[in-house]
């Protein structure tokens, strides 16, 4: 399937990868900071949970018990919020106002590699017309060069399934494992592309291992 050449375009290149650099707007794009504020909620619960089995065993359970831990898990999750909106803002302003990222998609695997600011994303987008323009026997070469331009990445490989779940009023789609949370950003040109791909691949490796373990039971039963 031939693709359109742009910036936030995916394109298919020589070395028979999909990438494209997308650039999230930190303000008006909220999955980010939604995400960062799960992760706080979600920790403070564990504590929460923790201290409330802890004081019941020690003073038993009661209602009045019960109000005082939460009340003070309530205060002190308000002021983590606050303190993390406020690390979030001075992230934001760090990073330029915009979380720069390169994903590279492939019959195996989709890696999502973070960047910092205009400059990184300029060295992605002329290793990426490098790599288009490279002969196939150099193609690989340049691809490994585009993890230079990057610092963190996340990698989800087909094979270990997962759940796929599209967010499209934010160019999201979301590729959830039992180990790892990956999050795929792409332009609308491109989303149902993306996401009808990462959803066959994942289905798709999900079921093989049901599936080779019904052959082998029908070639048992043949030898018999």
């Amino acid at each position: 399937m031939k693709r359109e050449s742009s910036d936030n375009r995916v394109r298919l290149y020589p070395d028979g990868k999909y990438r494209w650099v997308y650039e999230v707007p930190m303000l008006r794009n909220p999955s980010i900071a939604i995400d960062v504020g799960r992760v706080l909620c979600i920790s403070m619960g564990v504590v929460w949970l923790f201290m409330v089995v802890l004081l019941g065993f020690e003073d038993g359970f009661s209602l009045h018990g019960l109000w005082s831990v939460t009340r003070v898990f309530l205060l002190l999750m308000l002021a983590f919020l606050a303190i993390g909106a406020l690390a979030y803002l001075i992230v934001a302003w760090a990073y330029g106002w915009k979380y720069t990222a390169l994903f590279t998609m492939d019959e195996q695997e989709i890696v999502h590699q973070q960047a910092y600011g205009q400059t990184r994303r300029a060295q992605m987008l002329g290793a990426l017309s490098a790599l288009a323009g490279a002969a196939a026997g150099r193609s690989g070469a340049v691809g490994a060069g585009l993890l230079s331009a990057s610092h963190f990445s996340t990698t989800s490989r087909y094979a270990d399934g997962g759940k796929v779940v599209p967010r499209r009023s934010m160019h999201l789609i979301k590729v959830d494992q039992r180990l790892s949370r990956n999050r795929i950003y792409v332009d609308d040109e491109d989303f149902d592309f993306v996401y009808d791909f990462l959803s066959e691949h994942c289905s798709r490796h999900k079921r093989q291992t049901p599936l080779a373990l019904d052959r082998k039971a029908d070639e048992g039963k043949a030898l018999k």
